[in-house]
């Protein structure tokens, strides 16, 4: 492919002779699994056509009624999207999509790199342009504001890529850019990339020294006090600050006309808050860029090697360093700067790993995946076709299938979680391999699935037994074991690490991207409490009681709960509920009771429930969005586990999943619903807005006593054929 070069050498300011560590036959070298079955797309006589299905529902749909008959149709159809969509080795995995600020970066990336290629170039660039918003700006999720480091990301990908600075988008661009702030205000990791590409320089950039590594774990910065993610990403930017490594470009694909209009005040306007705590630690990062300055680095090569070799044992069994975008390229400019040949072969996994996350849709632009997802998108398929009553051989043999996949992905290795909990390694990551980080939330769902799975083979077949069986039992203890020393001192669970909520951290300069630590939050010990109950742990175990004083403790006045990993207090507020729902709280504890009203009171006029990350900077906007399939599944699953589901709250929800359920068994939702950084990256998980409408309408069907589905029927979870409509389950 033609390559784009920037035509101006890298500079740096020192270099390491280093050695190859990766080899051809290294565990990351394998394809990824997305073959998917034969019969994918071709209906068989166990599976009813699409249009039999589509026929069929419409007849129901004439009415426009919750009925168990139409009920019956969502949960077909969306079973047999599931069964298409699976691939051959039992597992699904969904596109993960987040704003633009990552085909922006990839674009700043591969420029530095001289690996611009003109068809990435081109659909990147359409991808960002189909983005803008009409007042010039990009924002961080649909429908938000413009955001300066968004914006300014973009405008200099464009920019880069030979965008004419006077055409139309880059005018307006330009305006909003100045409106946000101007280029001062954007965070941390933008003036990395506007420092790497020559456009700021790195005395703009806060202090991050690689003799942070070799700090104890007990000092109060050290590297293993601050989350797993911030660590994948210090690490390397550290050896980046280090050797500053610099290509400038070329002025006429620069952006020094955003800077032109900026005040010497807005340019030097500080990082981060004006609490007592920030203004010291921004006399300690001047301090040592100062003493960086003067030379005066006794620990500095051995600080170095520190971190080459903590980034290289954790490239092992993972997909690229914490197996997530921004540590992946941050790697691979260390790498580079530390004199390593972009051919070498850890280069070349870091890129071979970075490329992996381009995804081509239909639309001719190319997005960028901020990681892959199949862990996650599998467990939480598996838990929606459990919760299908008597399922079809088809369904069951899927099922099981997923069940060995995840199985398999179980990490039995003591990584980063261990310097501070003694347990029997276990538990599950997010992604294809990422062996150094399983997390509390990931590890939670499997168990879930798994224990869903369970039940519903004993519903299916009393005398089930055997040697998958038998492996789901006891990965479900190791899980349940790891999970419990997981617990933090206040009774919830971080997302990768034990009580990592040193809340001074949070106050450094390059602490903006609002998630340097990893303390407790509600929705993980809703999660969790909910992995315990599905396995039969109940109120009155030392771990379960201390969760729920925790979710106690954490409930807003309104009777809503924060949601860390998810938009926001709907999602929040549906896992607390279903928590302590699992593990034997009464629907009339106060604390269930309060958390129904508030979901209720949010329903809207349809029927259906919405939220947007607005409301992670104004709570005013708690439970206010457009309404989406996702988050009206989780209030709806909420209410059933409450004992609510033959409320009219419930079954209005109901409605309006089964009335905006598409033909082919998906719904449309373009919404964002997931959360990486509040206030800073949103997710759309597109399987979100199948799995959990298919949870919910499931168990909402269950609550209310229909019979079973498909029972011998040989078809993907239909009926018995009747002549008549059921009886509507509201007038």
């Amino acid at each position: 492919m033609e390559r784009r070069s920037t035509d101006a050498p890298m500079t740096l300011s020192g270099r390491i002779e280093t050695t190859s560590v990766w080899s051809s036959d290294s565990a990351n070298h394998r394809s990824d699994p997305k073959q998917r079955h034969d019969s994918v797309g071709k209906p068989t006589k166990q599976m009813a056509s699409q249009a039999e299905l589509s026929g069929r529902r419409a007849h129901a749909d004439n009415r426009l009624k919750v009925t168990e008959s139409l009920a019956d149709l969502a949960l077909q159809q969306t079973a047999q999207w599931f069964i298409n969509n699976q691939n051959a080795d039992g597992h699904w995995r969904g596109p993960l999509e987040g704003d633009t600020i990552l085909e922006s970066e990839y674009l700043l990336i591969c420029g530095w790199a001289g690996r611009l290629d003109q068809d990435t170039m081109i659909g990147c660039t359409k991808r960002i342009l189909a983005e803008q918003l009409p007042e010039g700006g990009w924002a961080i999720y649909p429908g938000g504001d413009a955001d300066p480091s968004a914006s300014v990301k973009a405008y200099l990908a464009l920019k880069m890529s030979g965008c004419d600075a006077d055409s139309e988008p880059m005018k307006r661009a330009r305006i909003a850019i100045a409106k946000a702030g101007g280029p001062w205000a954007v965070n941390s990791f933008t003036r990395f990339y506007l420092a790497l590409l020559g456009q700021i320089s790195y005395s703009d950039c806060p202090a991050v020294p690689p003799e942070m590594i070799l700090l104890p774990d007990w000092f109060p910065v050290s590297l293993h006090r601050v989350s797993a993610w911030s660590r994948t990403m210090i690490v390397p930017l550290s050896l980046i600050w280090s050797f500053k490594p610099v290509r400038t470009l070329p002025r006429d694909r620069g952006i020094q006309e955003l800077f032109a209009d900026c005040s010497y005040e807005m340019g030097n306007r500080p990082v981060g808050g004006n609490d007592a705590w920030s203004r010291f630690f921004r006399i300690i990062d001047s301090a040592i860029k100062l003493v960086d300055c003067l030379g005066f680095r006794p620990l500095r090569r051995r600080a170095v090697m520190a971190c080459r070799q903590w980034m290289l044992e954790r490239f092992q069994g993972s997909d690229g360093l914490g197996a997530i975008f921004p540590p992946i390229v941050w790697s691979i400019v260390a790498l580079r700067a530390m004199g390593c040949p972009d051919n070498s072969a850890e280069v070349s996994e870091c890129w071979k790993q970075l490329e992996g996350l381009l995804e081509r849709p239909d639309d001719e632009t190319i997005r960028v995946e901020p990681c892959r997802s199949p862990v996650w998108d599998t467990a939480i398929a598996v838990r929606g076709l459990a919760e299908i009553a008597s399922p079809s051989d088809k369904i069951s043999s899927s099922m099981s299938t997923a069940v060995d996949w995840l199985l398999a992905q179980e990490v039995r290795f003591a990584g980063d979680w261990s310097r501070r909990v003694q347990a029997v390694p276990s538990g599950w990551c997010f992604e294809y391999a990422n062996r150094y980080y399983p997390d509390v939330d990931d590890t939670a769902m499997v168990l879930i699935a798994l224990s869903s799975w369970m039940k519903q083979q004993n519903i299916v077949r009393q005398d089930h037994a055997g040697r998958r069986l038998s492996r789901v039992k006891k990965a479900t203890r190791r899980g349940i074991d790891w999970l419990t020393a997981m617990q933090n001192s206040d009774g919830g669970w971080g997302a990768f690490d034990r009580n990592n909520n040193h809340e001074l951290l949070c106050k450094v300069p390059f602490a903006d991207h609002n998630a340097m630590i990893d303390p407790s939050s509600p929705d993980l010990a809703g999660r969790v409490l909910e992995a315990f109950g599905s396995l039969g742990h109940r109120v009155g175990e030392p771990v379960v009681d201390r969760a729920i004083e925790y979710l106690r403790a954490t409930q807003e006045s309104d009777g809503s709960w924060f949601g860390r990993w998810g938009v926001n207090y709907i999602y929040g507020t549906w896992q607390a509920i279903e928590g302590l729902r699992a593990v034997g709280i009464s629907r009339d504890d106060p604390l269930v009771e309060r958390g129904i009203k508030w979901l209720q009171s949010k329903q809207q006029p349809n029927g259906a429930w919405g939220e947007s990350p607005a409301s992670y900077v104004d709570p005013s906007l708690k439970g206010v969005g457009e309404p989406t399939a996702s988050q009206t599944a989780w209030a709806v699953a909420a209410l059933v586990a409450a004992g609510e589901g033959n409320s009219s709250s419930a079954r209005r929800g109901v409605q309006w999943l089964l009335t905006t359920q598409r033909p082919d068994g998906d719904w449309n939702e373009t919404a964002f619903t997931g959360t990486g950084f509040p206030k800073v990256f949103y997710l759309r998980y597109h399987y979100y807005r199948i799995s959990f409408p298919l949870i919910a309408i499931a168990r909402w069907r269950a609550s209310l006593g229909f019979e079973s589905t498909g029972q011998n029927s040989g078809q993907v979870g239909t009926r018995k054929e009747s002549s008549e409509m059921y009886e509507e389950v509201f007038a």
